[in-house]
Formats: C-alpha cells, sequence, structure tokens
C-alpha cells in the first residue's frame, strides 16, 4: 500500500510541475528513477517509443506505463489518474476566474517566463533520452575503443528519419514509428 501512496504523491507533483507537455514529464520521470528504482533510465526511453507509439497524450501515457511498471494495472490507474489530477483542478480555477487571470499583467508576465522553461525542460529530457538510445558507455568503458561507445544503428536511422521527416512532410507520423520499429526489429534479428 505504502508504494501505491508514493506512486500516487509522485505523479501528482509531477501533474503539478510540469509545464510545455508530455515530454516535461521525462525530467520528472528520471528523478522518480533514481529516487524509487521502480524503474531503469533504458525502461524510460521504453517508455517513449511505446508512448509516442500508442494513441494518447504522451504523459499520461508514460505515467500509464511507470504505474503499471511499479505496481501492475492498479499501479497505471491512480499514476495516471495522479498525473492527470492537478491539471484537471488547475485548469477548474482558472475557467472560474477566467477573465481575471486573462487580463492580469502578471499572468501575462509568468506565462511569458514559463515558455522558456518549457523548452528547457523538453530539450534536457531530449538530450538524456539521446544519450541512452545513442551512447554505450558500457561498451566503451570495457574496450576503451571510441567506435564502441557510439551505437552506430541507432544513429543512422535517427539520421534517415530525421531526413525522411523533412522530405516528407506530409507523411503522417505513424509511417515513420512503423519504420522505425521495422528497423529496430530487423536490427535486433541480425544482431541476435
Amino acid at each position: 500500500m505504502t508504494t501505491l501512496i508514493r506512486l500516487c504523491l509522485e505523479f501528482f507533483k509531477t501533474g503539478l510541475f510540469t509545464v510545455g507537455g508530455g515530454l516535461a514529464t521525462l525530467p520528472f520521470l528520471y528523478e522518480i528513477s533514481n529516487k524509487t528504482g521502480w524503474f531503469s533510465h533504458a525502461d524510460i526511453a521504453d517508455m517513449i517509443a511505446i508512448s509516442e507509439s500508442t494513441p494518447g497524450a504522451i504523459g499520461i501515457n508514460m505515467s500509464t506505463y511507470a504505474g503499471y511498471t511499479t505496481a501492475g494495472v492498479i499501479g497505471g490507474i491512480l499514476a495516471t489518474l495522479s498525473l492527470a489530477a492537478p491539471c484537471v483542478i488547475i485548469i477548474l480555477i482558472i475557467a472560474r476566474f477566467l477573465q481575471k487571470f486573462q487580463d492580469s499583467k502578471a499572468v501575462q508576465n509568468a506565462f511569458y517566463g514559463l515558455r522558456p522553461a518549457s523548452i528547457a525542460m523538453i530539450s534536457a529530457a531530449g538530450i538524456h533520452v539521446a544519450k541512452v538510445a545513442l551512447v554505450n558507455l558500457d561498451a566503451y568503458e570495457r574496450s576503451g575503443n571510441f567506435g564502441d561507445l557510439i551505437i552506430w544503428e541507432a544513429v543512422i536511422l535517427g539520421v534517415i528519419l530525421f531526413v525522411l521527416q523533412v522530405k516528407f512532410k506530409k507523411l503522417h507520423p505513424i509511417v515513420f514509428i512503423a519504420l522505425s520499429a521495422l528497423a529496430g526489429i530487423a536490427f535486433h534479428m541480425g544482431g541476435a
């Protein structure tokens, strides 16, 4: 029962302080991972992949995945509700006083400051995910060879997908997700 209560508190705090969308939850997930050991940083990379390839908001999907990983179905439900609760509460309060908030110079200034904060949080999370997905420190430490530091298949796949997304902007994102999944299967089957 203690794990469920702590799960609720951690995800309520995450929902309360996450500004900038779902990827801004990543620093909080890394903090939860470091503090609790419920899931690893590699698990977070898997959460991102699964959350990006399933319908719904990425933050909600990641909280469901993290909660399920930690405490099963009940954990998934509680983590999801706990992450969403602060948003619902705050929106209800703002809706009640919308006109005051809309015209308030202090609120406008606060949002001006929050925009770069959300970009910084998302960028920091992206860099951390890139380190997990593209770098293999264990292999480098074992061999001392710089070539072993980089996960070349992942870098090549990332570059190819980036170029394809820039070139074929009209293609639906699911096409790139499917291509990524197929490439991942091919690389693992070829390396196994």
